[in-house]
């Protein structure tokens, strides 16, 4: 696993959203109309849904929140035109970005996104410039002191469900799911009590840059700091290996 620990970008980046003003909460939100707009409000039948409910459960949002957004979604308020817009570019030292957004207005965002890579010397891409350098999978991180489950035991618990991998880090575990497998994983957690520190599909890069120069660092830092302040952003992925706190 070449020591690059995942957990410990994930609680950096779980304090920054969390230090945010619960602009994860505003983001899952988005996600959460979108979704039951395109497939009803029963995550049953919904598979994006279900998709988005677990990775607001993971995020700590409240029960009573997720079902406000669904009832509010599925109503007359749920009117909004949200699209799903992609961004692809490069960062300062080789890196790759790829930005996710979900907006209603496709100008000013494609404005924001521009501006925010010109300003770390970065430049956005044409569609499929970077992307293949990742792979679209379910990622779940557990925390290694909340789980009370053997390794071996937690490992056979996920690949019975349909996991594709699991890696044992210092501090945590990490499972790979295909997309359409995702679901079905956490569900068999969930069955077990088992928390879950991060559960999302996601772009997972294939191989990690290191970035020395502290110019390129502090330019990347920038563009990703601005993207991340930016409302219309839902995600952003990159193949930045950060160093560690």
């Amino acid at each position: 696993m070449s020591g690059h620990s995942k957990f410990a970008n994930i609680k950096h980046k779980k304090e920054k959203n969390d230090a945010a003003k619960g602009k994860i909460f505003t983001i899952i939100g988005r996600e959460i109309a979108v979704a039951v707009k395109e497939g009803g409000p029963d995550p049953a039948n919904n598979f994006k849904l279900a998709q988005v409910i677990a990775k607001a459960k993971a995020n700590n949002m409240p029960n009573d929140t997720i079902d406000r957004g669904i009832k509010k979604a599925s109503g007359a308020e749920g009117n909004v035109d949200y699209k799903n817009i992609t961004y692809e570019g490069y960062g300062p030292g080789g890196t790759a970005i790829i930005v996710e957004a979900l907006t209603d207005n496709q100008n000013r965002t494609a404005s924001n996104v521009k501006a925010a890579f010109s300003k770390g010397n970065g430049n956005v891409g044409t569609p499929g410039c970077v992307s293949y350098m990742f792979d679209n999978k379910g990622q779940i991180l557990i925390d290694k002191e909340e789980c009370s489950m053997s390794s071996d035991d937690l490992m056979m618990l996920v690949l019975d469900a349909g996991a594709d991998d699991f890696n044992e880090e210092e501090d945590s575990y990490e499972i790979l799911t295909t997309p359409d497998n995702f679901q079905a994983v956490v569900e068999a957690l969930n069955n077990e009590k088992i928390a879950t520190a991060s559960a999302e599909v996601t772009m997972i890069p294939q191989n990690y840059v290191a970035v020395t120069d502290p110019e390129n660092v502090k330019l990347l830092t920038r563009i990703l700091d601005l993207l991340d302040e930016d409302d219309d952003v839902q995600a952003v992925y990159h193949n930045w290996e950060e160093p560690e706190e």
